[in-house]
């Protein structure tokens, strides 16, 4: 994937009912001197070349590439819908030969229904890329066009004047917004937990490029998304302690709140606790990226936390980032859990 084309799946095929582009048009009888009409090579060559072109973009062509490209006349392309060889998808778009479209068939229709410079979006552009496992309809697509322009039914279209050639790359053919683009239009529309799952998505397919996704927030600082991506993106960031540094700055800021001196490095279990608290059979796991295989995996449960679970020991987690945030929230709820674990001791 990575926003390069991929070879594009041949659907001259189609379905056992699909018209056969290359039969050219049949006349009801042969000319009396046995001759061919002098119009019917040129019909079957402008024959080929549509089945190739669509061939090539999923079975979907516009009314621009027919006339344009093709040199289909109006009234040509009026008689290859009447005959069964063009069904119309949206204004403008027609399916060739069938109407059985692949998802990715229907994706390139919306773009193409939207107009010259369109993209697809949000959603659709996720689930192209392979950062969302949803649906990809209702398909998104996102273009710079008058407000007056009323969007193809069906299509969700969304406006936007800021796009700059990096915000656009091709996949499987289809014009579609780039993976930095695509983060920030999810940002607005997903959860927290949904974002978060969606970038270690991106950075499990090797798509994270942290440098072009901060430069698309930078450029659309008014984008609902921004504040809300670069929120998720902060733990992808650089570390600023050591963990050894993290660890005493952490120690030290609890002890300067009036909590009791935890021991560090305590063995329990068969697993070593960053922060431990014996008498009361509570620890702190501090995670950083030097203690995971993964930038996001220090933001979920591990699997030794049910160990510690039951042995009766009770543990947090708490990260370099969210520690920098709220230290004074973090120290008074472990003081509230140390107050719950004596209580229950007595």
């Amino acid at each position: 994937m990575g926003g390069n084309e991929e070879s594009a799946v041949d659907l001259t095929s189609g379905p056992a009912s699909a018209v056969d582009l290359t039969s050219g048009y049949r006349t009801k009888r042969r000319p009396r001197n046995g001759r061919r009409t002098k119009g019917r090579p040129r019909l079957r060559e402008r024959d080929r070349a549509l089945a190739l072109l669509a061939s090539r973009q999923h079975g979907v062509v516009s009314i621009r590439q027919l006339e344009q490209r093709l040199g289909f006349s109006h009234q040509a392309v009026l008689r290859a819908v009447a005959s069964g060889r063009l069904h119309r998808v949206y204004r403008g778009v027609y399916a060739v030969g069938h109407t059985e479209l692949s998802p990715r068939g229907e994706c390139l229709a919306a773009v193409l229904a939207v107009g010259p410079g369109a993209l697809l979006s949000y959603y659709s552009a996720g689930w192209l890329w392979g950062l969302w496992s949803g649906s990809p309809a209702p398909f998104e697509v996102t273009a710079y066009v008058p407000r007056h322009h009323r969007p193809p039914k069906g299509v969700v279209r969304h406006r936007a004047r800021n796009l700059i050639e990096e915000d656009r790359a091709l996949v499987d053919g289809i014009p579609v917004t780039s993976v930095a683009r695509t983060l920030l239009d999810l940002a607005w529309k997903l959860r927290s937990d949904q974002l978060r799952r969606v970038l270690a998505r991106a950075e499990d397919l090797g798509l994270l490029d942290l440098e072009a996704v901060h430069a698309v927030i930078e450029r659309s600082r008014g984008h609902h998304g921004a504040k809300r991506l670069r929120h998720a993106l902060a733990i992808y960031e650089r570390p600023i302690w050591t963990r050894s540094e993290f660890e005493r700055r952490f120690v030290e800021y609890l002890v300067a709140s009036g909590l009791p001196r935890p021991a560090t490095g305590w063995n329990e279990v068969g697993y070593e606790l960053d922060v431990f608290w014996p008498e009361f059979d509570f620890g702190v796991e501090l995670d950083t990226w030097e203690t995971h295989g993964t930038r996001d995996a220090f933001e979920r449960d591990h699997d030794r936390d049910l160990d510690f679970a039951l042995a009766d020991i009770e543990t947090i987690r708490v990260s370099e980032r969210q520690f920098q945030r709220e230290p004074e929230e973090i120290a008074t709820k472990i003081a509230r859990l140390l107050d719950r674990r004596r209580e229950r001791s007595t």
